[in-house]
């Protein structure tokens, strides 16, 4: 009887590892400007971060010409400036928190960009935008590959991760939220960015949906975060879209940044305040994912 228990216990252990490892891995696709991208120095990580790290997060990062090449590699807090790379912003917050509670590989995808705008009547870095009109997309190709369209590299890596990486796992995969920050350099068209902002996250969406069979996709999660009081390029009318596209489709999540503190350039979160931001966009992500 007692060889019996013994083995009817190791049989069950056995059980709960095999079913541990079929559950789906877990990915988070991030997209934005420079608050996304990340201005706060890593010296201002906060010192959990510094004294911990990240273990279980995996990321794929493009921005301008670089590509993130449908790849993945551990993730630490860094920015494509040769001249500063060692930043973070709000979302390396948010990779810690789930990395704290998960306790397995997860994967981040991002596409990120200081200074870009969705309309092409805005000023954009480099002449690169979000814009996801057909006229616009037909037009050029993905910024990675010589053309102007960050919203094609993104997507066009997400599927390369897919291709590459994500499909290749024992459990397959579930891309649970599309995070957001952007909209400083669209304060121009402030009164368009309702549609555009809309037409983005429609393209992503639909995007996914054909690369994956998954109709699923369809309502994926997208959740942004607003702005500083105190921000310079705050658009009143920009948050107000955001709000409205929330009552409007019940898969999109807006939260509040407006008490987050700033850098002395009057733009670019601080320590404090990108702290803030990824605290809350955590939680509000906690509360859309069913399971992490």
């Amino acid at each position: 009887m007692k060889y019996r228990i013994i083995i009817m216990s190791l049989l069950l252990c056995l059980g709960i590892g095999t079913n541990a490892k079929k559950k789906p891995a877990n990915v988070i696709i991030v997209a934005g400007q420079s608050n996304t991208d990340g201005r706060v120095s890593n010296d201002d990580l906060p010192d959990y971060i510094k004294q911990n790290g990240y273990k279980h997060c995996w990321w794929s990062y493009g921005s301008d010409t670089i590509s993130g090449g449908g790849q993945f590699e551990r993730f630490w807090p860094r920015v494509a400036k040769p001249d500063n790379h060692e930043r973070w912003g709000y979302d390396a917050i948010v990779y810690y928190l789930l990395d704290q509670q998960s306790k397995r590989d997860f994967y981040i995808i991002k596409e990120s960009l200081g200074g870009t705008a969705i309309d092409t009547a805005c000023s954009s870095n480099n002449g690169m935008y979000w814009n996801a009109s057909e006229e616009y997309l037909a037009s050029t190709a993905a910024a990675d590959k010589g053309g102007k369209s960050l919203l094609k590299a993104f997507t066009e890596n997400i599927g390369a991760c897919i291709d590459n990486v994500l499909a290749h796992h024992k459990g397959g995969y579930k891309i649970r939220a599309f995070l957001w920050h952007q909209g400083e350099s669209d304060k121009k068209m402030a009164a368009h960015y309702h549609d555009n902002l809309k037409k983005v996250v429609a393209y992503v969406r639909a995007y996914l949906v054909e690369k994956t069979g998954n109709k699923d996709y369809a309502n994926l999660p997208f959740i942004c975060g607003t702005f500083s009081e105190k921000s310079r390029d705050r658009s009143e009318q920009v948050v107000q879209a955001l709000e409205n596209l929330a009552k409007e489709d019940s898969h999109f999540y807006v939260v509040d940044a407006s008490d987050a503190t700033i850098q002395k350039d009057r733009l670019h979160f601080d320590a404090q305040g990108a702290e803030l931001l990824g605290k809350r966009v955590y939680e509000k992500l906690m509360e859309v994912v069913v399971e992490f």
